[in-house]
């Protein structure tokens, strides 16, 4: 177990299962999940979220909610005669989330705070699923250094604005920090789905995680601004040659939490801008829209790999080293309702 410091190697739990980190929440008589409308007592969890394998987050409700519809055609699953998929946490008006079988989609907001609240209220979700071994992708996107738009980037370790790869949380006074981990078996297992016909890069890097969009991220065009044009371009150059390759706001609490947790997990994000060439993101929104879709695709490619290797759905022509790129070649052979471990 990890010291409350995260010094130490957090490995995952043997038998799989999620645990909590607080003895408290066993002695409350319910866990309200206030965030996700739901609770440990007014809703059947292991019913609703049990066979729940991949949980996979995104910045804004629109973008979940259109994976939501993608991995549900990708994967084959069908919806009841006559329902339609809908937001679970729609009374929540904080996060969207949609269950397409052993998917769970769930936007997680912009930055640190939001994705840590989050993070906190599905870890126990899965926790009082019975959920095993679940793993998590965070799927979002990133100002590139050095990287062509459209690019996409696989994180190997996420760090902070000081180039810390720990999350730092005051608690009670007192500075915890936790080392910001993700999943080397996952990051690779990811990056062999690169397929040879992609029109773009898929690359394995550093990334930096920022509390701030502006200044934080050594933008010009923020409200404030109190360093020059070289200042900036002397950090992203340092930045580069720390092997940092691109830059957002999400990650390191997702890597601190995700690892805290003993779950498996990784980031994927799509680069819309080189931040060694501007500030700016002037690409037109079309072309953004399919940039997006990238890190969706990859995740997807991970997705229908598992639940084929489990016999959960058959590829017709389907290889280990790349993914079948027509969503009509599978077919569901198991039900919702089983286990997909």
């Amino acid at each position: 177990m990890a010291s409350p410091n995260g010094d130490e190697e957090l490995d995952e739990y043997p038998d799989g299962s999620v645990r909590l980190r607080n003895p408290n929440i066993e002695l409350m008589d319910q866990d309200i999940l206030y965030h996700l409308a739901l609770g440990s007592g007014s809703h059947d969890l292991v019913s609703m979220f049990g066979d729940v394998k991949f949980v996979c987050m995104g910045g804004t409700p629109k973008r979940v909610e259109q994976f939501a519809f993608y991995i549900m055609q990708e994967i084959g699953h069908k919806l009841p005669a006559g329902t339609t998929l809908l937001d679970i946490s729609q009374f929540s008006y904080r996060y969207s989330m949609y269950k397409v079988g052993p998917v769970l989609s769930i936007s997680h907001g912009m930055g640190i705070p939001s994705v840590g609240i989050l993070l906190h209220e599905v870890i126990k979700l899965m926790y009082h699923a019975g959920v095993t071994d679940p793993i998590f992708f965070r799927i979002g996107t990133s100002g590139g250094i050095n990287l062509e738009g459209g690019t996409v980037v696989i994180s190997e370790e996420a760090v902070d604005g000081m180039l810390n790869p720990c999350f730092e949380l005051p608690v009670l006074g007192k500075i915890v920090r936790r080392p910001a981990k993700l999943d080397k078996g996952l990051i690779k297992e990811l990056l062999a789905l690169r397929d040879p016909e992609d029109p773009y890069d898929t690359v394995v890097g550093k990334t930096m995680c920022t509390m701030d969009f502006y200044e934080g991220q050594g933008r010009m065009d923020g409200a404030f601004c109190d360093f020059s044009e070289s200042d900036k371009m002397e950090y992203l150059q340092k930045l580069q040659r720390n092997d940092i390759i691109n830059i957002e706001m999400e990650s390191l609490a997702f890597a601190a939490l995700t690892h805290h947790a003993g779950i498996k997990s990784a980031v994927i994000c799509v680069a819309i801008i080189d931040r060694l060439k501007g500030d700016q993101i002037h690409t037109p929104k079309e072309v953004l829209d399919e940039w997006q879709i990238r890190p969706q695709k990859l995740v997807s490619r991970y997705i229908k790999r598992y639940l084929h290797m489990k016999g959960r759905i058959l590829l017709d022509d389907y290889s280990g080293s790349s993914c079948v790129k027509s969503p009509r070649r599978f077919k569901l052979v198991q039900q919702e309702s089983e286990s997909y471990d």
